[in-house]
């Protein structure tokens, strides 16, 4: 008799619709839930644990994607897997990847990297673009930003995506007196000019926008005194990665 393939399930915090931020075009974004990391500017410290979300299948999530399909094909935009941490559920990510791409809609996820080793090479092999926030090029900023990870396995799952030609948008987030050191950046600058698939650098500044979700969890925001860089420091930070030959936004 023949067994029937298991039904693939995970953790969903959420889903929304966005335009331009988690991919080209317009999106249909997935939220898994569950996270190893604790960065100090995080604005969702709700996806952070598995049980803040609802087990749902691969084919039921698609299915609301599937609602959308046409127009988001049409905006020229896709299926995005974010979090919390895709790679915590890295086999009900790849099922999500591969059923979104059977559906005609190009497909992405976003990930800080340091759980890259957990990524099987179906997940990558369902994928058109990776979303990766590197958090620091330097070791004890790294760290500090995520709570104690070693930036050592997101390097190394950069270069395996780059190796492979899968594009590449980084992302850098700009918090003041944290992640901006000029020896800081120009460390990450240099490593991503050497990416052959990275298409784009992202340069974001640190924003507060999360406080709230802080206060509702009875959690104090770690950062609540740190202020947004201003337009200069990020000008600075954009010329750095610039420099090195890198389109950035």
């Amino acid at each position: 008799m023949a067994v029937a393939a298991a039904v693939a399930e995970g953790f969903v915090h959420s889903w929304d619709l966005s335009v331009g931020v988690d991919g080209p075009g317009t999106r249909f974004v997935v939220f898994l839930a569950g996270c190893p990391l604790r960065c100090l500017y995080c604005c969702s410290p709700d996806t952070w644990a598995k049980t803040n979300g609802t087990r749902r299948t691969a084919d039921d999530v698609v299915g609301e994607a599937r609602r959308y399909a046409r127009f988001i094909s049409v905006a020229g935009g896709g299926f995005t897997v974010s979090g919390g941490e895709p790679l915590v559920q890295p086999r009900f990510t790849a099922d999500l990847l591969r059923r979104a791409r059977a559906l005609g809609l190009h497909t992405a996820f976003e990930t800080a990297g340091t759980l890259g080793a957990h990524a099987p090479d179906d997940l990558l092999d369902a994928t058109d673009l990776v979303l990766l926030d590197l958090k620091s090029w330097d070791l004890r900023t790294h760290r500090r930003v995520t709570g104690g990870a070693d930036v050592t396995p997101a390097l190394d799952f950069a270069t395996r995506v780059a190796e492979r030609g899968t594009p590449i948008w980084l992302r850098f987030v700009v918090v003041p007196g944290l992640t901006d050191a000029p020896e800081n950046v120009d460390g990450l600058a240099r490593f991503a000019a050497g990416l052959p698939s990275l298409e784009r650098v992202e340069v974001l500044p640190f924003h507060r926008l999360g406080v709230a979700k802080y206060a509702a969890l009875g959690r104090q925001f770690p950062l609540g005194s740190t202020s947004p860089p201003s337009e200069a420091e990020l000008a600075r930070v954009r010329a750095q990665f610039s420099d090195h030959g890198l389109v950035v936004t």
